[in-house]
């Protein structure tokens, strides 16, 4: 009888971690933190406790809706890539009907979440869903501006956490999701170049212009830097930040500048390497750094 029990909880506790796996957990808390950072520069430090408990749980609930509905999209194509074959859906520990069904009570109580907290979030995070999960997922294996594309789903929690305390669009929230989106295309190729081989026995086309890794990743790494250097400013002018915050702030951008700029004069997997690192630095920093400033 023991034994029987020891392996149900055994049985329970991997059937949960493949529910955290097909939610691609710690990508839907860096989302959360994302829009509830947001929130917090936006209201300047204002908004009430429940509006922060409305937005991290039903953009968590969206977010990890979406993961799922991609994972079940690209089930077979996972299947190719080392990276991703173990995955509860191609590794046949969970069925497809099954992710649907967590996928589609996600959306639901998700959507009633962001419903309550304001319209407009909710809305938002629809639009988020769909592209993401139906637009940028199947263009992976199609263009290389796929990655365009997802850039806007991507950016979209600092949008919805700006609507989440005035109903509206606010300059600083459009600024912030500007900063993530020209973010993304850096880090994102850097990963992409760290992976080429995995991502092309999949048939996913990724890097930008021919597909090649070659010093135009950088170029185009270093074009993309530019203008999230310039928004970050542009963010600072309408909510300046201590000295210390501000030196941080643009540090940690010209690092990033830095790093692309790297990958441009010496493409190496050293330096997709070093450009992959600098991205995971610089978002937090520039979002702690401008609610610390708050």
């Amino acid at each position: 009888m023991k034994r029987a029990l020891t392996i149900q909880l055994a049985a329970a506790g991997s059937y949960l971690k493949d529910l955290v796996e097909l939610t691609k957990f710690r990508l839907g808390t860096l989302v959360i933190f994302s829009s509830v950072a947001s929130l917090y520069v936006v209201s300047r430090g204002q908004a009430d406790m429940l509006s922060y408990v409305l937005l991290g749980l039903g953009g968590f609930l969206i977010t990890g809706a979406a993961n799922a509905l991609n994972e079940i999209l690209e089930r077979d194509f996972d299947a190719m890539m080392e990276r991703t074959k173990d995955r509860p859906l191609p590794a046949g520990r969970m069925s497809s009907s099954e992710a649907v069904f967590y996928a589609g009570v996600m959306i639901l109580v998700g959507t009633v979440f962001l419903v309550l907290l304001h319209p407009l979030t909710a809305f938002l995070a629809m639009i988020s869903l769909v592209l993401y999960a139906f637009i940028y997922t199947p263009l992976k294996r199609v263009t290389n501006l796929s990655v365009l594309v997802g850039a806007v789903p991507g950016a979209m929690p600092l949008l919805i956490g700006g609507v989440a305390y005035h109903g509206s669009l606010q300059v600083e929230a459009l600024y912030l999701f500007a900063v993530q989106f020209f973010w993304q295309f850096g880090h994102f190729w850097a990963i992409a170049w760290l992976a080429d081989e995995d991502y092309k026995r999949a048939g996913y086309r990724l890097l930008p212009f021919d597909g090649r890794k070659t010093r135009r990743v950088g170029l185009i790494s270093v074009l993309s830097s530019v203008p999230m250097l310039f928004f970050s400013v542009a963010l600072m002018l309408r909510q300046p930040l201590h000295l210390p915050m501000m030196l941080l702030v643009v540090g940690s951008g010209l690092y990033f500048l830095y790093r692309s700029y790297e990958l441009y004069r010496k493409p190496s997997d050293a330096s997709a390497r070093g450009l992959m690192y600098a991205s995971f630095i610089y978002l937090p920093v520039v979002l702690v750094g401008f609610m610390w400033g708050v």
